[in-house]
């Protein structure tokens, strides 16, 4: 690794010198570059190592997520709605974002866990273990679209004209993500029981959130939908992929200012906390 020059953490506060604080971040956000890239490459070769299947696993959350509903939809067991593309391909899409969603919101959690010994040991730019959790994040993205290219085929569906709108969403969605997980790991650092309940409350959501279901016209559904902030995150950015048309594009402008500002927010608290936490770590 180069030598780069790090921020000095002292028993006084950064925030004493906001001016000096913010040119740290920069700088420290712009020399952990190629470090996070080598980082991806490490982890992202260690994750499929021992694998049988492989990058099949990329595939698998949004199929086992999606297709349960196809099922009982296709069946008539569990009616779904009216949808403007075939429901098997409106699941797929909506899983395919809503994965997406959790892969950002658990990798700032799930990247510093999994560097907790270098943390401890070495002095680098800290920015670089989140970096290459999105960098991660992205990839799975990637890939998860070839999937997304054979629903289409094989439906037979044209991707509407606002369709490069769709990875203005996918920033989006991912950008929430990474800011909830980001505000939640300090506490995660320290209890394992957030990162317990990551999985749990992440399906709970799916649930509560128009990802295998158009958005109800009425009753709690509709209000609980209209009360959700993801809610216009996924339909908007679905809906720029299939339709073209969007319902909900004010409230997805809302979030999307609001995750920018917690997103710097979580960032400032990461960088305010993690030296406590490293003291902590090193005990």
């Amino acid at each position: 690794m180069r030598d780069h020059p790090l921020t000095v953490y002292t028993p006084e506060s950064p925030l004493r010198q906001p001016a000096k604080f913010v040119r740290d971040m920069i700088a420290d956000l712009l020399a952990s570059r190629e470090l996070a890239w080598r980082l991806f490459l490490r982890d992202l070769s260690a994750q499929y190592r021992n694998s049988v299947l492989g990058y099949v696993w990329v595939f698998l959350p949004p199929l086992v997520a999606s297709l349960p509903f196809v099922y009982l939809n296709s069946t008539g067991v569990v009616r779904m709605g009216e949808t403007p593309i075939p429901y098997a391909a409106y699941a797929m899409v909506g899983t395919i974002i809503w994965q997406t969603f959790v892969d950002a919101l658990n990798s700032p959690l799930r990247t510093l866990n999994a560097a907790r010994s270098m943390l401890t040991r070495i002095n680098f730019p800290r920015e670089a273990i989140l970096l290459s959790g999105l960098m991660q994040v992205g990839f799975t993205f990637l890939v998860r679209l070839v999937l997304l290219i054979a629903v289409f085929g094989a439906f037979a569906l044209e991707p509407a004209a606002t369709a490069p709108l769709f990875f203005v969403g996918m920033l989006s969605v991912v950008g929430t993500g990474f800011m909830i997980g980001l505000l939640l790991t300090p506490v995660g650092m320290l209890y394992s029981d957030v990162s317990h309940s990551l999985p749990i409350a992440s399906t709970f959501l799916m649930l509560l959130t128009p990802v295998l279901y158009p958005v109800p016209a009425s009753g709690f559904g509709a209000i609980v939908s209209a009360l959700n902030p993801l809610t216009p995150l996924v339909t908007t950015t679905r809906d720029w992929l299939t339709i073209g048309h969007v319902a909900h594009l004010g409230g997805f402008i809302l979030v999307s200012a609001v995750t920018v500002t917690f997103l710097v927010f979580g960032w400032v608290a990461y960088r305010l906390a993690l030296p406590h936490l490293i003291a902590r770590l090193g005990n």
